[in-house]
C-alpha cells in the first residue's frame, strides 16, 4: 500500500505543528509526545482518501482528518490510564512518563483540540462535522464502557462483543470516511454509504487485530504475540472458543485464565492450542472476511468511478490480509 505513505506524511507534518509555541509545556508536551509515536493513522488517511475521491484536494479534508486523529489519540491516552498500561507503540505511556493527573488533563485538552481543528470550515460545514464527531465520540465512550463491563462477565454473547467493537473502534473509522466525503462534496447518501463501508471495515480490522495478537508473525506484528492471552483479554477468539468448544475445552480455557504465572509461555501455548482445537481461529478469519464483504457491498453502491473505488477495495483487502 505504497500510496498510503504520502497521506501519512501530510498528516504527520500537520500534527507536528499542532502545539508549536504553546504553553504551558506541561500540558502540551505530553500531547506532542503521544502524537509523535505515530501509528498507522488509518482513520485520517481514510478521511483524505474520501475527500479526494469526490474531486477535492486533500488539503480541504486535512483539518477533519486531524480532528479524527487527535480525538483517537485522546481516547488512547485515557484508555491507557484505565488499563494501567505501561507501554504504547513501544514507548512509555503518558501517565507512566509523566503522571496520571498530567495524562488526564492533557487528554482533556486533546478532546478540545479535536473540535478546534474543525474551526477551519464555514458555519454550515462546521455544524455538520461537529454533530457527526459528537455522535461518534459518545458512541466510542459507550463502547469503552461495554468493554469494561464485559471483562467481569463470562456470558458475553458474540453479538454483544461485535456491538462493543463497532462502538469502540469501527464508528470512528466510519466517521472519518463520512467527514472526508462531506468535505469532498459527496451527496448525503454517498457519504452515509462510505460511513457504512468504514464501519464494517473497522469491525473487520479489530477482529483481524484480535487474530494477529495470537497468530501473527512475531517479526512483523507491532505487539508481543500472545499478549492478549497473557493479560486475560476476552477477544473474539475467547468468545468463539466458548461458543464452539466442548465443556472440557471451555473448562480448560477458564482454568488457564484463572492462572497468573510469572512466565506466560506455557499459558500462551496452551490457550493458542485451544483456539485451534475449537476452530475459533478459522471462525475468526471467516468473520473478518464476512465484514470485509459487507464493507465492499456498501462501497459498490457509492456513486464513484471504478477507478476511484479501486483504492478503497485495495485498502480493504490489504487490511484483511495484513500480518502486522
Amino acid at each position: 500500500m505504497d500510496f498510503l505513505t504520502s497521506y501519512q506524511q501530510r498528516i504527520a507534518v500537520s500534527l507536528s505543528t499542532l502545539n508549536q509555541g504553546k504553553s504551558p509545556e506541561g500540558l502540551y508536551a505530553p500531547i506532542d509526545y503521544l502524537l509523535a509515536l505515530g501509528g498507522k493513522r488509518l482513520r485520517p488517511v481514510l478521511a483524505l482518501m474520501s475527500c479526494e475521491a469526490f474531486g477535492k484536494d486533500v488539503e480541504e479534508a486535512l483539518p477533519a482528518a486531524k480532528a479524527v486523529e487527535v480525538f483517537h489519540n485522546f481516547t488512547l491516552m485515557h484508555d491507557d490510564i484505565m488499563d494501567k498500561a505501561s507501554m504504547r507503540r513501544g514507548a512509555q505511556t503518558v501517565h507512566e512518563k509523566w503522571d496520571v493527573n498530567t495524562a488526564i488533563l492533557s487528554g482533556d485538552a486533546m478532546l478540545i483540540q479535536a473540535y478546534e481543528c474543525l474551526n477551519n470550515y464555514d458555519a454550515t460545514q462546521f455544524s455538520t462535522l461537529t454533530k457527526l464527531l459528537s455522535k461518534t465520540a459518545l458512541e466510542v465512550c459507550e463502547g469503552q464502557q461495554y468493554d469494561v463491563a464485559f471483562e467481569q462477565r463470562t456470558d458475553v454473547r458474540i453479538d454483544e462483543y461485535l456491538e462493543m467493537i463497532r462502538l469502540k473502534t469501527a464508528v470512528l473509522v466510519g466517521c472519518s470516511m463520512q467527514m472526508g466525503a462531506l468535505v469532498g462534496g459527496a451527496s448525503k447518501k454517498d457519504a452515509e454509504l462510505l460511513y457504512q463501508f468504514g464501519e464494517h471495515l473497522g469491525i473487520a480490522f479489530q477482529l483481524q487485530d484480535d487474530f494477529l495478537d495470537t497468530f501473527g508473525d512475531a517479526a512483523t506484528f507491532a505487539k508481543r504475540i500472545g499478549g492478549d492471552i497473557a493479560e486475560n483479554k476476552k477477544t473474539i477468539l475467547v468468545h468463539l472458543a466458548r461458543q464452539l468448544g466442548s465443556a472440557t475445552q471451555i473448562a480448560a480455557l477458564q482454568d488457564w485464565f484463572d492462572k497468573a504465572p510469572s512466565d506466560n509461555t506455557k499459558k500462551i501455548a496452551a490457550v493458542t492450542q485451544i483456539f485451534k482445537d475449537t476452530t475459533a481461529d478459522t471462525a475468526t478469519l471467516n468473520k473478518v472476511q464476512a465484514f470485509t464483504q459487507k464493507a465492499f457491498e456498501a462501497l459498490d453502491k457509492v456513486a464513484l468511478s471504478d477507478e476511484h473505488k479501486q483504492r478503497f477495495y485495495d485498502f480493504g483487502r490489504w487490511l484483511m490480509e495484513r500480518t502486522h
